[in-house]
């Protein structure tokens, strides 16, 4: 990789990988972190470089999103890869795995070399996948794990499918032990959960639709806790909603399970309430709970028991949505206001701002085990510049995704991205003047 050095000069540095948070710059050469700190460019900079004045914005490490849903192959109507890069790149995610419950599925080498070779093409933001763990993601048969971890995959999973099989689950979490990779589960019994569209309670007994218990999720990570116990395996619950998870969690970390898990900002920010009015997007999988649920997450996520915040980016075309409740699809878009929506944590005192950085970047790029999540000399230059102040509403046509089922249309957010650069490379600036709307945002 050739080009101009890169300076980013008056920066509010923050690295939640060393708590580093201070007033500086950071030179990128060869699409790495050369140098940073309050020092940099006192004494000059390299010959030819390229400076950008950041007026005291804040500098991160640019966000890894652990599960992102893109509809190729199968359903590219609902996301293409271009658009799901395009939507990343747009809040701030510098690279993000990639779930494998696609159609067909994501497990065969083959289909890991097709999703690589098409984010390769797009150079822009750095795509993993992650391999599906049985065929087809349909709970039977285990896939071909030692060839797919060969292959690039970062861990296992079926998506949004739970392995209900509990043989199946432990033979897959002692064979990925032996492949140092993650198993990722979907927290919920699916025969417990069977039907239901929403949290069960007096909410869904009001607007008389079927309810998810929350006992479906905690049942299933009881379960699987004690598999990995047993196996020694890595196993990460994927978007966890209810109190009971996070205590469950807490106690088998301190007893020294390998456990890791998320959790979404809809989780963290919205409750059962939002499907007043019968409103599908408000239909997620696991369904938003009540508030003392919504609590101890936050709570969670606050003193590391929730180990990162996830968008679980799923979208859905408007046939898909625009439909009775429960015939509705699951899922909602939040690659694009994944940042400013934990922000609005940061801002109601709940965590701090690196806390959140670090659950947004830091981790999930060490649970994947791919680089990022720090600034430090010699990682790679991906990186957000965000202002944690300007308020901005999320609409439909301001999103960059090709789906626009957002739980957040017509929310105003505190704190935006206004540029992320993949190696150095810009891939998104915003938009700030009419010209840079007629050609657009990302350079």
């Amino acid at each position: 990789m050739s080009g101009r050095p890169l300076a980013i000069l008056g920066a509010r540095l923050l690295d939640p990988a060393s708590g580093l948070d201070v007033r500086g710059g950071l030179l990128v050469v060869d699409g790495r972190i050369a140098d940073l700190g309050p020092h940099l460019g006192r004494d000059g900079l390299p010959e030819g470089a390229e400076v950008l004045e950041a007026a005291g914005l804040c500098l991160a490490p640019g966000l890894v999103d652990l599960r992102v849903m893109v509809g190729e192959p199968g359903a590219e109507h609902k996301e293409r890869m271009d658009s799901a890069v395009a939507a990343a790149a747009a809040g701030g995610v510098t690279a993000f795995a990639m779930r494998p419950d696609t159609d067909p599925a994501l497990d065969d080498p083959a289909m890991l070399e097709f999703v690589a070779r098409r984010a390769r093409k797009l150079r822009s933001v750095k795509v993993h996948p992650w391999a599906a763990l049985t065929r087809g993601c349909r709970g039977e048969r285990l896939a071909e794990m030692g060839l797919l971890r060969e292959a690039g995959a970062v861990g296992f999973t079926d998506g949004a499918r739970a392995v209900a099989d509990a043989r199946l689950m432990y033979r897959a979490l002692a064979y990925a032990t032996a492949l140092d990779a993650p198993v990722v589960q979907h927290p919920e019994e699916p025969r417990l959960a069977e039907g239901g569209v929403m949290n069960e309670g007096w909410t869904a007994l009001r607007l008389g639709l079927p309810g998810i218990p929350a006992c479906a999720e905690v049942v299933m990570i009881e379960r699987d806790l004690r598999l990995a116990e047993a196996t020694g395996g890595r196993i990460h619950f994927a978007g966890i909603s209810t109190a009971e998870s996070v205590a469950v969690i807490r106690r088998a970390k301190a007893r020294g399970v390998r456990v890791t898990c998320d959790v979404t900002p809809h989780h963290l920010l919205l409750t059962e309430r939002e499907v007043e009015g019968y409103r599908t997007y408000a239909k997620v999988s696991p369904p938003l709970r009540g508030e003392a649920d919504r609590e101890a997450l936050v709570a969670g996520l606050a003193d590391g028991t929730v180990d990162a915040v996830t968008s679980d980016h799923t979208p859905q075309d408007q046939d898909s949505k625009r439909l009775p409740f429960e015939q509705a699809a699951f899922g909602v878009v939040g690659v694009e206001t994944l940042l400013a929506a934990g922000l609005e944590l940061v801002h109601a005192g709940r965590i701090g701002l690196l806390r959140l950085l670090e659950a947004v970047s830091t981790m999930p790029a060490r649970l994947l085990g791919v680089e990022g999540g720090r600034l430090a000399r010699g990682a790679p230059a991906d990186l957000v510049l965000f202002d944690p102040e300007v308020r901005w509403t999320v609409t439909e046509a301001g999103l960059h995704s090709l789906a626009k089922n957002t739980p957040f249309e017509g929310r105003t957010f505190r704190g935006r991205v206004v540029r992320t650069l993949v190696d150095g490379r810009t891939v998104f600036r915003l938009a700030t003047t009419a010209e840079d709307a007629a050609t657009g945002a990302a350079l």
